[in-house]
């Protein structure tokens, strides 16, 4: 994966996004299905963070998404996956969220 500069770093930060943390059950394909819910609506996700919670039963997905899009469709549209359990808008978040992603940069 190429490095990516100071410049597209700052292009990337500066557009507006939403944190949604959605719990999820936990079995073969669900990620399959959000994002191609995503795909199908030309919706780009700027992120996407994954974990196993409680006995593995369920995980939690963090997305990174543009909010300048039709953020509300896409909520009521994951709400009617069979699979998505929970759904919250957490901008509270963002910190936590920037620090997953400076972790896996510094991994890859």
């Amino acid at each position: 994966m190429p490095a990516t500069d100071a410049s597209q770093t700052a292009t990337r930060s500066s557009a507006p996004t939403a944190i949604l943390r959605l719990t999820v059950n936990n079995h073969p394909g669900v990620m399959l299905q959000i994002c191609g819910l995503f795909a199908r609506r030309a919706f780009n996700l700027a992120g996407i963070f994954c974990a196993a919670i409680d006995r593995g039963d369920t995980s939690r997905i963090w997305l990174v998404v543009d909010a300048a899009g039709n953020l509300d469709q896409i909520v009521k549209q994951l709400a009617k996956l069979e699979d998505v359990l929970a759904i919250e808008e957490r901008d509270d978040a963002r910190d936590q969220v920037e620090a997953m992603a400076a972790m896996m940069a510094r991994i890859a």
